[in-house]
């Protein structure tokens, strides 16, 4: 005998007639061609499967409606109401489109990155207006991809596991090859960080991924050393906030950079401001942001582009023209990678 059919699958197959049908459905069409209600063992038993099923779908939402034939009160059918039953029609702000394409930016698995892009697209082109794609660039991603050394840190973290990397000094510029003990990886400010113990140093550090330069590679037996204890990570994560805090001003596109916005002020430029400045950003929003470490902020303001430009202090406008410089150097001339970037302080 044919294998019978579970009720969530006979629920389906209904649902899939009654939007399908060009008029209306009787009982009698739906149990012979309804995969599911054959099943049925007599007419009492068909008529309490269809009632049960009719009242389920209404539940959840599914307008089925009764039609009657004109002329004939007793003969009944059903159908999907297809105005009630469609979505209306999309509409994504360039925030919201933004911020899905934010969540698309986790989920570049090999497994689901074809269908990530493919919905971003079709999101995109009901986005609102031409300028849609544009907004969203600013606010995506602002956390970055790990890289390629996400996966084999993530796997040591769990597996309480030495690595040995390559690391480039966000002061100094110093390359050189760390042993670390890894505790946690975090994401801050736009980027990924690994938090745990350099083994050299012997004292709690913190590493963004990318600067890690080469590949991370594994060292030792698992389970080589203990978890960190709460006091150990907080004081790694403080490490992030030492030094003195300062303020930048910065001016930016509207609806752009979000995250900036949210940790800053809104404020103007002094009366006796440079004319140029005053020029430059006369379209902006000008926001005042706190930071610690410069190179920190730096590497995020230049993540969104011309969205933002850096008004003070030169010692910031100066490291985000570095990374703009560096970037356009290793992408090659003709590219258009960090053009605009010039004098005033784009980033």
């Amino acid at each position: 005998m044919p294998e019978q059919i579970q009720p969530a699958e006979r629920l389906l197959n209904l649902v899939i007639a009654l939007v399908h049908t060009p008029g209306r459905m009787t009982k009698e069409q739906i149990r012979r061609t309804v995969a599911g209600y054959g099943d049925a063992a007599s007419d009492e038993a068909f008529e309490r499967m269809f009632e049960r099923d009719k009242d389920t779908l209404r539940e959840l939402g599914i307008p089925v409606t009764t039609v009657t034939a004109a002329g004939h009160g007793d003969d009944i059918g059903y159908r999907v109401d297809q105005d009630a039953y469609a979505l209306p029609p999309l509409e994504l702000t360039a925030a919201e489109l933004g911020a899905l394409s934010l969540a698309a930016e986790f989920w570049q698995d090999r497994s689901v990155r074809a269908d990530t892009s493919r919905a971003l697209t079709k999101l995109r082109a009901v986005g609102a207006g031409s300028g849609a794609t544009d907004l969203a660039a600013g606010l995506v991603p602002r956390v970055r991809a790990g890289g390629d050394a996400f996966r084999p840190l993530l796997d040591a973290v769990q597996a309480r596991q030495r690595v040995r990397f390559t690391y480039r000094a966000a002061n100094t510029g110093e390359v050189r090859e760390r042993l670390v003990e890894p505790w946690r990886l975090v994401a801050r400010r736009g980027g990924w960080f690994l938090v745990g113990r350099d083994v050299d140093r012997a004292a709690p550090r913190s590493f963004r991924l990318s600067r890690i330069e080469g590949r991370v590679r594994p060292v030792g037996d698992d389970g080589a050393f203990d978890p960190p204890a709460v006091e150990q990570m907080e004081t790694a994560l403080r490490s992030w906030d030492a030094g003195r805090e300062r303020t930048a001003v910065l001016a930016l596109r509207p609806e752009r950079a979000e995250a900036l916005r949210a940790r800053g002020s809104a404020t103007a430029l002094p009366a006796d401001a440079d004319p140029a400045l005053r020029a430059v950003v006369a379209d902006r929003d000008l926001v005042r942001v706190p930071y610690r470490a410069t190179w920190e902020l730096a590497e995020e303001v230049a993540g969104y582009g011309d969205a933002v430009l850096v008004a003070d202090p030169p010692e910031l406008r100066a490291a985000v023209l570095r990374l703009l410089r560096s970037a356009a150097a290793l992408a090659g001339p003709g590219t258009g990678v960090g053009d605009g970037a010039g004098e005033d302080g784009r980033g």
